[in-house]
């Protein structure tokens, strides 16, 4: 229900307050508009405002009113918007003007006497975010305008940047009748109803950084994640969790939940909702959001904490104080708890990639290595139940499982935690979904067996299955599973669906593995060279994984950053990249992974020679690697597998051509 401006909606039992996001600050048809006076104008801007009116917001408004008055008088027709959201983002695109069935999107800088890159490249991203996600935007022509108002006049030409998308027009206060005049020269479209452009649906699929930055702002799931029908609502995971929470805590009981999800479906995002909805000290229900994964948690925090910094304009340090309690890495949490021996703050804790928990035996060596603890007897999935189990009353343990995402020597599985449930704590209710049958769930053991002897309850919203980091193709996951399992006939038919619109292609030279990605990338679209952390003799073509990536700056940064991903000179590893993601990727592919035959063989480069891997849980993580590398793109990737030399015996053609020839014969497309 909304009374007085605010939204309220139901979580659980509970009545939770959020914000209302208006799609717009103002909008009016060109009539109008023209006829209205500038400062009744400014008070509906005013007014719609979510934040304090600045001066210099203030006068942007006004700047930006007059100059539209006097260029659009030239057309009879349209209509103007002022402030439009893009939620996804976090951003409002300055004035949309709807004309002829096109859609003009202006970004002002008013006082500018340049057209400089990056707000170019910021207008281009809300051309591809609205031509992406916006429904009744897909079949529209997009127009990106940047106006520099004090700029120099620029010579226009009407070219398109992709299908649908009009290159950006750069132009000053005094010419934007003319670029638009340009355009609506070339395009005749049908109509296009303002009213349902306004209020279409928007189905985006956000970054985790994207994600993380929203939910922190206070803006809903469903105002940042894809809601059509073929994708399980994330919003229906999150109910089942609040319902869960609300039964521990009127029953006084403890539960553990586990929500799965093919790599990309939203996991962390689920995880990251729950943890900002049941932030809440007062209530005594306080969720913290943890995670073993350093890269992601450095990241999410560094995001966080620049976003913050920039919109309420204070210091980056007084930011970090109020993001660092809301995301933690959980080996600093393991720690604290090992000290202390009372309840955590926390009665809701959220464990990303718990499959990535440290078995019995590498939590003990760690611990007498590094803090002198003999004879540590726990797991780490039995360790932090344990911390949680404290509570007297209530606590929620929520465990986000990626199948097949056990990249590391020492990491326990799934079931480590069925283990220690089943032996030290019978009493926890468990919660799963009907899909964790899977093997890469339950590594080949029957259900019976993983789940014997526990309360165990299936909660089918407790998995999410379709992928949403590859927008454009819902299947990559399964393609990627089908080319490493090599089930040859269902990669062969599933990389025909995929690459109709999500491009994955194959090239034995890096540098047109580079030039594909930068030319493929439009606007702040992402890209990055990736490869195995195993992939030692790719130095010599330059792909260089033992050079440390420092993972904010590599993910972060802009295009002048030698430090970025954009670069393209430093490479993450599996390591680095596993729970984030780029929009196109280069796979570097070394010979720790072959194919010789009709099967895959495991290498380890040792010293100055590959060793074979016969172990097969070792197998099985370097299998895993390439999963990961293999699914962290969000619009497409490009396999780079190096021609190899006879001359260098650790680089042999032989090791390469075999990974060539079998990704040929299930037929990616060479570049």
């Amino acid at each position: 229900m909304k009374t007085g401006g605010v939204l309220w909606y139901n979580a659980g039992n509970k009545i939770k307050r959020g914000k209302v996001m208006r799609r717009a600050y103002y909008e009016a048809s060109l009539e109008i508009f023209l006829q209205q006076d500038e400062n009744l104008i400014l008070g509906t801007l005013a007014r719609n405002n979510e934040y304090t009116l600045e001066d210099l917001q203030r006068n942007s408004w006004l700047s930006e009113i007059r100059i539209l008055k006097e260029q659009l008088k030239a057309f009879r027709t349209g209509h103007v918007i002022f402030e439009y959201t893009i939620p996804r983002i976090g951003e409002r695109i300055d004035v949309v003007f709807l004309k002829s069935g096109l859609v003009f999107l202006l970004e002002f800088k008013v006082g500018t006497k340049s057209y400089a890159k990056a707000d170019i490249a910021q207008v281009t991203d809300y051309a591809l975010d609205l031509k992406n996600f916006h429904k009744a935007s897909h079949n529209r022509v997009m127009v990106p305008l940047l106006v520099a108002t004090e700029a120099v006049e620029q010579r226009h030409c009407c070219k398109e940047l992709k299908p649908g998308i009009v290159d950006v027009l750069c132009c000053n206060k005094g010419n934007i009748a003319a670029a638009i005049t340009m355009v609506l020269e070339k395009y005749n479209e049908i109509a296009l109803e303002p009213a349902s452009w306004i209020e279409s649906s928007y189905m985006p699929t956000p970054t985790i950084i994207e994600a993380a930055q929203a939910l922190y702002r206070n803006h809903s799931v469903t105002e940042i994640a894809r809601n059509d029908a073929s994708v399980v609502n994330l919003q229906q995971t999150a109910m089942a969790i609040n319902k869960i929470i609300e039964r521990s805590k009127r029953e006084h009981s403890k539960a553990i939940c586990f929500i799965t999800g093919v790599p990309g479906a939203g996991k962390t995002l689920a995880g990251l909702n729950i943890a900002n909805e049941r932030h809440n000290f007062a209530e005594e229900e306080h969720a913290v959001f943890l995670s073993g994964n350093k890269p992601l948690v450095d990241v999410l925090r560094e995001a966080l904490i620049r976003d913050e910094s920039k919109r309420k304009g204070i210091s980056k340090k007084a930011a970090a104080e109020k993001v660092k309690p809301f995301i933690q890495l959980i080996h600093h949490f393991r720690d604290a708890e090992l000290v202390n021996k009372e309840p955590p703050s926390e009665k809701v804790v959220i464990f990303d990639e718990a499959q990535r928990a440290w078995t019995q035996e590498k939590l003990a060596e760690f611990m007498k290595r590094k803090k002198g603890v003999a004879d540590f007897s726990m797991s780490e999935p039995e360790f932090l139940i344990n911390v949680m189990n404290r509570h007297q009353d209530w606590s929620v343990i929520i465990c986000l499982i990626g199948g097949g995402q056990e990249i590391n020597t020492g990491e326990a599985g799934l079931s480590a935690w069925f283990e220690a449930l089943r032996i030290k704590f019978p009493e926890w209710q468990v919660y799963v979904s009907d899909k964790i049958t899977d093997s890469e769930y339950t590594q080949g053991m029957p259900l019976t067996t993983v789940l014997s002897k526990l309360p165990c309850h299936i909660i089918t919203d407790l998995h999410l299955a379709v992928s949403l980091r590859s927008f454009r193709s819902e299947k990559v996951a399964a393609f990627v599973k089908a080319l490493l399992d090599v089930d040859i006939q269902r990669a062969q038919t599933l990389y025909k669906e995929v690459s109709e619109n999500y491009p994955i292609l194959l090239t034995r030279t890096l540098q047109t593995a580079k030039d594909w990605v930068r030319q493929e990338a439009n606007g702040t679209e992402r890209y990055g060279l990736t490869a195995s952390s195993g992939a030692r003799r790719l130095r010599n073509c330059g792909v260089w994984v033992q050079s440390k990536i420092d993972a904010t700056h590599w993910f972060l940064d802009g295009k002048e950053d030698v430090r970025s991903s954009y670069a393209l000179e430093e490479t993450a590893t599996e390591f680095d990249i596993q729970g984030l993601e780029v929009d196109w990727s280069i796979v570097a592919w070394d010979a720790d992974l072959r194919f010789v035959k009709d099967h895959f063989e495991h290498f380890n480069f040792v010293g100055k020679c590959w060793q074979k891997v016969n172990k097969e849980e070792k197998q099985q993580y370097l299998k895993n690697t390439y999963r990961v590398l293999l699914t962290r793109a969000r619009q497409g990737l490009i396999i780079f597998v190096p021609e190899g030399d006879e001359q260098d015996a650790t680089r042999s053609k032989t090791y390469y051509d075999g990974i060539y020839d079998y990704l040929k014969k299930i037929g990616l497309k060479e570049l």
